[in-house]
């Protein structure tokens, strides 16, 4: 479930054709891209723009993903996507991840993805106060 003491973004969708199987279910790549979205809106929720951070001369690289399918989605279907903060660091971030139905609200996938920071010379660097401050809530000091 979603920490209840921490920010949540959630953004809802519907699952499209091109996501699912011959079966119709939601093929297990999906999901990460989901996960992807669910995290830019996070950031824009909060007031930053990633393509702004990345011209800016920064990319967050994703080191690690998890994804735990506990339920399967289908074509059609309304899904919620929810991300939070599990853990922030001068270089580092790691999001939290569910996707649940958007009706029902049963946990179809959890996860998690951890980024590093680099800049685009691809060392890795702290990343911008003003960045890592509005990922924590705190407010923006461009």
């Amino acid at each position: 479930m979603a920490p209840s003491d921490r920010f949540v973004s959630e953004n809802s969708f519907h699952v499209r054709y091109a996501e699912t199987d011959a079966m119709g279910i939601v093929h297990h790549s999906s999901y990460i891209v989901y996960f992807e979205e669910a995290r830019s809106h996070y950031s824009r929720v909060r007031g930053v723009d990633y393509a702004e951070f990345e011209r800016s001369g920064y990319w967050l690289t994703v080191s690690e993903v998890h994804a735990r399918y506990k339920v399967p989605a289908r074509y059609a279907q309304l899904l919620t996507a929810r991300c939070w903060i599990e853990d922030l660091k001068s270089r580092s971030v790691v999001f939290g991840y569910e996707i649940v139905d958007a009706e029902t609200k049963t946990v179809l996938v959890t996860g998690y993805t951890k980024h590093i920071c680099v800049n685009h010379q691809g060392q890795v660097t702290k990343m911008p106060d003003y960045w890592r401050a509005a990922l924590a809530g705190e407010r923006n000091s461009t």
